[in-house]
């Protein structure tokens, strides 16, 4: 009994040992949950993709191959076999299905791992942390959580994002007011996204406070900023400086400067610049 029961044990862990083995160096975070996590099932194999096959018990069969642009990968015995589009779970059963059918193997067991993801990928650009193009590694993908393995915004990033693609054929742009996206009622606003979308964090409105103060410079132009709130986002006025006869310029809708006097609690526009006087006495 003890001799058949360490047989067995051996045998079940044969059987495992290939889904088990570590993932090669530089293998992407989209290929180890292709193994380790049930949702990463619901990843769809495009063009491009590398993928590593393993037949249990035929080494003749197992190889890492590229899939094509026309979606198929060149397999032995099988010649051109189409995976694009398919889940892992559900390429696995059609390869398996295929050397069944061709009397090749009586019980073939599949394992297919995405070494390399090429396909179904979106661009993230503009001011978050870490620009590139990211692998949407399982189906459903939401615009915040591709926003979070770029890194987030950046503290100079607008608060307003822009995701651009193609939806039923044409094109399709959908602009996302972050903080609506986080209050109440706004998990609307978290669209999924597609491959072949890219995301665009613009640059945040900037306004610009010189003369008599402590930090002259950019001041990020927050949401119903005032005069007095500008000025101390700049560290407020110099002991030299006054309020008085504070001036604002402000290009007006015909691209021409304007001098204005506003209040201290008047809102500011993106783009105004506003100056500091000395004080005379």
């Amino acid at each position: 009994m003890r001799t058949g029961s360490m047989a067995t044990g051996l045998l079940a862990l044969a059987l495992v040992a290939p889904a088990l083995a570590a993932p090669q160096q530089g293998t992407p975070a989209a290929a180890q949950r292709a193994v380790a996590t049930p949702q990463s099932q619901q990843y769809r194999i495009g063009a491009g993709d590398t993928l590593r096959i393993t037949v249990y018990q035929s080494p003749d069969l197992s190889l890492e191959t590229k899939v094509t642009d026309a979606g198929v990968i060149s397999y032995p015995l099988l010649g051109s076999l189409r995976v694009a589009g398919l889940s892992v779970d559900e390429a696995e059963k059609a390869l398996a299905q295929a050397l069944v059918k061709g009397d090749f193997i009586k019980n073939p067991q599949v394992i297919i791992v995405v070494t390399n993801v090429r396909a179904n990928q979106v661009n993230v650009l503009g001011q978050v942390g870490k620009p590139g193009r990211y692998p949407l590694d399982i189906a459903g993908m939401r615009l915040t959580e591709v926003l979070a393995l770029a890194g987030g915004v950046t503290a100079v990033g607008s608060d307003t994002l822009v995701l651009v693609g193609q939806r039923e054929g044409k094109a399709w742009r959908h602009e996302v007011d972050l903080p609506r996206l986080f209050a109440a009622g706004g998990l609307a606003e978290d669209v999924v996204v597609l491959p072949g979308d890219a995301l665009w964090v613009e640059r945040a409105p900037q306004i610009y406070v010189y003369g008599e103060v402590q930090r002259p410079g950019q001041v990020r132009l927050e949401r119903g900023m005032t005069v007095m709130q500008a000025l101390a986002a700049a560290g407020g006025k110099t002991q030299r400086g006054t309020e008085r006869g504070l001036r604002v310029s402000r290009r007006g809708p015909d691209g021409h400067l304007q001098a204005l006097e506003p209040a201290m609690d008047e809102q500011l526009r993106e783009g105004d610049v506003v100056y500091i006087r000395e004080s005379l006495f």
